[in-house]
C-alpha cells in the first residue's frame, strides 16, 4: 500500500537554540540545507544537541523565553506535514486504544474518513506491531510504543520524517526490523528522513549523508557517510561516537567473565522467585509464572523480546509493583531486619534498600536543578535530615556534608557536573538516563535495578557506566539491568536471564 507524498525540504541558517537559564546554548550557528526526499544520519557525542536540532526540525521546540531563545532562520515544513517519533516515545502517547492513536495524525492532516483505518492497518503491519486495534496503549512495553509512534508517522503520510534514536527500546532483531520499515516507508513515499543515532551500523548503509555535531552544538562534519567515516571515524569514536569496526579502547578493561553464574540456591541470591506472576492489576497478568534467582553482589542483565514483561517483573521484584501470586524472597542483607516482600515495605524503608531506575528518566524527576535532584533523593532517605511540618518533607538544605560530596561525584563520575544548576527536563536524553542512574546511586542502596541503563548514550558515557556498575558490585551492590544491548550482556552481565512471554 502506497502514500506517495510532496518531500519537505530544509533550510537553516546560522540557526540557534539556548534553553532558558542555560549559560552555553544547546545549538549554535547551524547553516544547513536538506533537499527534498534526501536520507540524513544524524550524529555526535551525547549532549551535542541533536535531540534539540531534530526537535527544531519539528516544530516542537519552544518558542517562549520561559522555553529558551532561537538566533537566525529554521524552515523546515508546517506540524502537519512533518512527522516525528522522539527519542521518549511515551511522550506522544495520545489516546487509550492503539487504533485511534495511530489515527491521530491522520485526522489532524484532514485525510478523508474511508483513508483513515487502511492507513492506520497498514502503519501497523509495517512497523510488526501485532496487536488489535482496540489494545490499551498503556499496556505496551517502550519498544511496542516505539513502534506505535513509528506507526501514525507511516500513517499520515508526511513529507519530513524525523527519528529520534527509533530503535533505542528495541531487541536486535526489532530494530532490524524497524529500520526495514522505515527504509520501505520512506521508499515507497518519497519523503525526507532525518534520524538521530548513536549507533551507526543499522542506518548507514541506508541514508545518502552524514552530519556531525560536536560538543557546542555546532556540525563539525557533512557529507558522503563513508567519506565521513574515512576522514573522521577515529575522531568521532574518541568523541563517543559508535563508529563501525573502530573497537573500543576500554572494552578490554571492563569486559566481565565469559560464562554466567547462577546462584546455587537462595541463600547465594539477592532476590530468588518461585512461580512469581506480575501484572498491572489481577485482571491483565503479563506473562506466565517466573522461577528465577539473581546472584548477589553481582551484575543480572534481563533480556527477551519487546513486550514479554521484563519492566513488570523489575518493579515487582523492586516492590514498586504487588505480586499477583507465588513467592519471592530478599536477601537478609538487602533486607536488614525487615520482614515480608519488598511491596510491604514503606517507601522511605525500600528507598533505602532497593533503587530504580525507570525505562522513562523524566518519572522520577522532582527538582528543579540536576543537583538538587540528588539531594532530594539523598534527603529522603537520610536518617540525620529531619522532617520538618505537617506533611513531613525533607529539606535538601538540611542534607550533611557527606551526601552532598556523594552527589558531587556522581555528578563529576557521570559528565554531569557542567549542567549542575540546569533544569533536568531540558537535559538530553542521554543526560537524563544518567542523571535517572545518578539518583539511584545516591541512597547507597544494596539492590539497583535499571530499566535500559544504556539508553541514548555515546560510547564514552556507556563505558563510563559500566564501570561505574563494576565498581557497585566491588563494593557489595547487586545490580540487575533489563537491556536490549548485547554489549552490556557480553562485557558487564555475571549472570543473564532471558525472559520469555
Amino acid at each position: 500500500m502506497t502514500h506517495p507524498v510532496t518531500a519537505l525540504g530544509v533550510r537553516a541558517r546560522d540557526y540557534g537554540f539556548r534553553h532558558s537559564g542555560r549559560k552555553d546554548p544547546a545549538i549554535s550557528h547551524i547553516n544547513l540545507d536538506i533537499a527534498p526526499g534526501e536520507r540524513v544520519l544524524l550524529v555526535g557525542p551525547s549532549g551535542a544537541g541533536k535531540s534539540t536540532l531534530l526537535a527544531a526540525l519539528g516544530g516542537v521546540l519552544g518558542s517562549s523565553a520561559e522555553d529558551g531563545e532561537h538566533t537566525g532562520t529554521l524552515q523546515a515544513g508546517s506540524p502537519g506535514e512533518v512527522g516525528m517519533v522522539l527519542q521518549d516515545p511515551e511522550a506522544q502517547t495520545i489516546y487509550t486504544r492503539v487504533g485511534d492513536d495511530v489515527a491521530f495524525g491522520c485526522e489532524n492532516r484532514g485525510i478523508p474518513a474511508d483513508e483513515i483505518w487502511p492507513r492506520v492497518r497498514h502503519g501497523l503491519d509495517v512497523v510488526g506491531l501485532e496487536v488489535p486495534l482496540w489494545h490499551n496503549t498503556a499496556e505496551l512495553s517502550g519498544g511496542q510504543k516505539q513502534r506505535l509512534a513509528l506507526a501514525g508517522v507511516i500513517a499520515m503520510g508526511a513529507g519530513l520524517i524525523l527519528l529520534d534514536e527509533p530503535t533505542a527500546n528495541l531487541d536486535p532483531e526489532g530494530a532490524v526490523e524497524v529500520v526495514k520499515a522505515v527504509v520501505d516507508a520512506v521508499n515507497d513515499s518519497g519523503a525526507t528522513l532525518v534520524v538521530v543515532e548513536h549507533r551507526l551500523e543499522l542506518w548507514v548503509e541506508h541514508v545518502d549523508r552524514m552530519i556531525v555535531l560536536g560538543h557546542g552544538g555546532r556540525i563539525v562534519a557533512d557529507g558522503p557517510p563513508q567519506e565521513i567515516l574515512d576522514s573522521h571515524g577515529e575522531q568521532l569514536a574518541t568523541q563517543g561516537v559508535w563508529v563501525p569496526e573502530q573497537r573500543p579502547s576500554m572494552l578490554e578493561a571492563t569486559t566481565a567473565a565469559s560464562s554466567a553464574t547462577q546462584a546455587d540456591n537462595v541463600r547465594d541470591a539477592a532476590v530468588w522467585t518461585e512461580q512469581l506472576q506480575c501484572g498491572w492489576d489481577a485482571q491483565t497478568p503479563t506473562a506466565s509464572p517466573r522461577t528465577v534467582s539473581i546472584p548477589l553482589g553481582q551484575t543480572t542483565a534481563i533480556t527477551g523480546a519487546n513486550g514479554v514483561g521484563k519492566t513488570t517483573f523489575a518493579l515487582t521484584i523492586a516492590g514498586l509493583l504487588q505480586p499477583l501470586s507465588g513467592t519471592m524472597g530478599v536477601h537478609e542483607s538487602i533486607a536488614q531486619g525487615l520482614a515480608g516482600r519488598p511491596h510491604d515495605w514503606s517507601s522511605t524503608q525500600l528507598a533505602k534498600r532497593i533503587s530504580y531506575v525507570f525505562q522513562d528518566p523524566e518519572a522520577q524527576f522532582v527538582a528543579s536543578t540536576v543537583r538538587d535532584e540528588l539531594l532530594i533523593t539523598a534527603a529522603a532517605v537520610s536518617d540525620s535530615v529531619p522532617a520538618r511540618g505537617s506533611l513531613r518533607r525533607k529539606r535538601t538544605a538540611d542534607v550533611p556534608q557527606h551526601l552532598h560530596e556523594r552527589a558531587d561525584e556522581l555528578l563529576e563520575r557521570l559528565g554531569l557536573s557542567h549542567l549542575a544548576q540546569a533544569n533536568p527536563f531540558s537535559l538530553s536524553g542521554g543526560q537524563k538516563r544518567r542523571l535517572s542512574v545518578a539518583t539511584a546511586l545516591v541512597a547507597s542502596p544494596s539492590l539497583v535495578l535499571l530499566d535500559e541503563p544504556t539508553f541514548g548514550q555515546d560510547r564514552n558515557t556507556f563505558f563510563e557506566l559500566l564501570e561505574l556498575i563494576k565498581q557497585l558490585n566491588g563494593a557489595g551492590v547487586t545490580v540487575a539491568a533489563i537491556t536490549h544491548d548485547p554489549t552490556f550482556v557480553s562485557h558487564v552481565a555475571d549472570h543473564h536471564i532471558e525472559l520469555g512471554a
